[in-house]
């Protein structure tokens, strides 16, 4: 992505540095293939979780309000005077930089984590003054688990500093030449380090921060080589471009695919396989609002559609990887429950949610939660979505028989619980109903078996399978769909629509050209569209939440696949090219948007990457 303005949200200057809690959007991503760090406009880390994306947090600024209390769970870079900062990309690559720009200096800041260092995988930052001279001031104040727990700090001479959590539960390392001194403050959680730092032109100070499962002892701590920095970012660089290297994807829209395939790769949780929804926590879908969620695990649903995501433009290590992690999942499920819809990356059930009543949320939005309970839902579609995901990747590699038993009890199970309300698509907190999106992707599950069974020669109850397939193509067609309305609805006896129906012809339940889908496209753009966005359903507290929420970018770049396959393709670039200016200023999306184009929710959101790719892929094939 081409650089640009991003911090200053105040329009002032930025001189002094007052703590101003930036926006979502004003953020970039750095990861290491097991979690991720939000690097601000300004030079700040506002969240990580460490080691692993479903860790508690280290760094939660971001789920503060203004003041400082948003220094006190942060690593901050600020320049002496500033006017104007700009972020970018380096080219093809995950390695964030930060510049402050004022009349007499440059500087930069360069951000990466090291997906190919299996031991501390550290977290690396290089101050360097391009033109003129500047003093910074770092500070690295971390708040361990979510800020609940205490912690101490050992200053190393020469070396950096060691920050112990009381609980004993790890220890952060900073390492660096520059010295560092201790500041506390009474209201934090624990003592910070601030470095202050005088650089001109050419020279460059450099930090790594590494998280130790055991804290190790002062002896054992290395003093930062002069050149490991560098050494470490032309290694990350050519990591990064190499993978996408392999991308099979040379069309329109090129910037955007990549960045979000780079974007989706650092959702992989490589140790295992996983993929997670979204690497952050209690974001706001609403200011102020209480839909507030916990997305760093991994959803059945998101794993396989950004798995099939990578596979189509090449990356199919990753969707092997899913697949493994997927059979492990499928062995462990309970007859009773069968599979779950989330689950942490090892494998686990999501933890209980609970609320962080310490934290005021972002811009005052509470409650902050953790966990998930959507652990414990019914969830039917999410069938349709691994087995769709399973039928691709046996294209590329044929699937072994160990995955094709445990698919073939996994359909056993959902042959006997079919029939049941869940909680569908949209994980509703409210009754459970009999939703449309869910029957389709009944459906889905038994046809792309039924697929798989006869080309490979694979043995399977067919009978059985065909009836299911049947009897849920049929539900649809009779119980969900409204001639008065003239279009499907949600679900029976409602007179809603809802987003989910954009995929019908996606997943070929209907054509894209059927009588009964394009009624139904036009009641959705009716109903949900506003210009480019979607709403994913209209917000009348059937869902058993209060409040309204954003429009959902997801649903935007389904809209897009639909008017694609129905050949309104002039309607289809104008919607996807409306769509792109709403990505921030690395073409990152969260989940939803605010009625102003404000990014609101988890951030940045797998969903909505893997959306954007398919939508760009069909149409630029479209449009020849």
């Amino acid at each position: 992505m081409t650089d640009s303005v991003g911090a200053d949200p105040l329009g002032t200057a930025l001189t002094g540095y007052h703590p101003i809690m930036l926006a979502i959007e004003d953020h970039g991503v750095i990861g290491d293939l097991r979690t991720v760090a939000l690097v601000g406009t300004d030079g700040s880390i506002d969240f990580a979780c460490l080691p692993d994306f479903d860790s508690p947090a280290v760094f939660s600024a971001l789920l503060t309000e203004e003041g400082a209390a948003a220094e006190r769970s942060t690593f901050t870079v600020r320049p002496g005077s500033c006017t104007r900062t700009k972020q970018l990309y380096l080219p093809d690559s995950n390695v964030l930089m930060t510049r402050f720009l004022d009349a007499t200096s440059v500087a930069e800041v360069v951000d990466l984590m090291d997906p190919e260092d299996d031991g501390t995988r550290p977290l690396v930052r290089t101050v360097r003054v391009v033109r003129g001279r500047q003093r910074f001031t770092v500070r690295c104040a971390p708040a361990f688990d979510w800020a609940r727990v205490r912690h101490s700090v050992e200053l190393l001479d020469g070396v950096g500093a060691v920050f112990r959590p009381d609980d004993g539960s790890g220890a952060l390392v900073l390492r660096t030449s520059a010295g560092l001194r201790v500041a506390d403050d009474p209201e934090a959680t624990g003592p910070a380090v601030v470095a202050e730092i005088d650089l001109g032109a050419g020279e460059a100070a450099d930090f790594l921060l590494t998280w130790h499962d055991e804290a190790p002892h002062r002896n054992d701590v290395d003093v930062l080589g002069e050149h490991e920095a560098d050494r470490r970012r032309d290694t990350v660089l050519t990591y990064w471009q190499d993978w996408l290297a392999r991308s099979n994807y040379s069309g329109r829209w090129r910037e955007m695919v990549h960045r979000s395939a780079l974007l989706l790769k650092l959702m992989v949780h490589r140790p295992t396989g996983a993929l997670i929804a979204a690497p952050t926590a209690g974001l706001p879908e609403e200011i102020g609002g209480e839909r507030n969620w916990d997305y760093r695990f991994a959803w059945l649903r998101d794993a396989a559609f950004t798995s099939y995501a990578l596979m189509r433009l090449g990356f199919v290590e990753e969707g092997r990887a899913f697949l493994s992690w997927l059979e492990q999942r499928m062995a462990e499920a309970d007859d009773e429950s069968g599979l779950l819809p989330v689950y942490t990356v090892h494998g686990a059930p999501p933890p209980e949610e609970v609320e962080l009543t310490h934290l005021s949320g972002y811009r005052g939005s509470r409650p902050v939660r953790i966990g998930n309970a959507a652990g414990s839902q019914r969830q039917l579609d999410t069938y349709g979505e691994v087995m769709d995901s399973i039928y691709i990747a046996n294209k590329e590699t044929p699937i072994s028989y160990d995955l094709w038993t445990r698919v073939r009890s996994s359909l056993d199970w959902l042959d006997r619980n079919r029939h049941l309300p869940d909680q569908g698509l949209w994980e509703s907190r409210g009754e459970p109903q009999f939703h449309t999106y869910s029957r389709v992707m009944v459906w889905v599950a038994f046809e792309r078996a039924l697929r798989l069974a006869r080309q490979r020669g694979l043995p399977a109850p067919v009978e059985a399978w065909e009836k299911a397939a049947a009897e849920a193509y049929e539900e649809v067609q009779r119980d969900c769909w409204d001639g008065d309305l003239g279009s499907y609805t949600q679900f029976p006896g409602t007179d809603q629509v809802e987003a989910g129906l954009l995929i019908l012809p996606l997943v070929k339940f209907s054509g894209p050209t059927d009588p009964r889908f394009l009624s139904t496209l036009g009641r959705i753009e009716d109903d949900l569209v506003v210009d480019s966005l979607v709403q994913r359903y209209p917000p009348d507290g059937s869902d058993g939440l209060d409040g309204e929420e954003g429009t959902f970018n997801l649903c935007s770049f389904w809209y897009v696949e639909a008017l694609t396959r129905a050949g309104r393709l002039e309607e289809a670039r104008n919607v996807l090219e409306k769509a792109f200016t709403y990505a921030n200023h690395v073409g990152l999306f969260a989940e939803e948007l605010s009625a102003s184009g404000e990014q609101l929710g988890n951030f940045p959101q797998a969903l909505t990457h893997l959306g954007l790719i398919s939508a760009a892929v069909n149409l630029d094939r479209a449009l020849g």
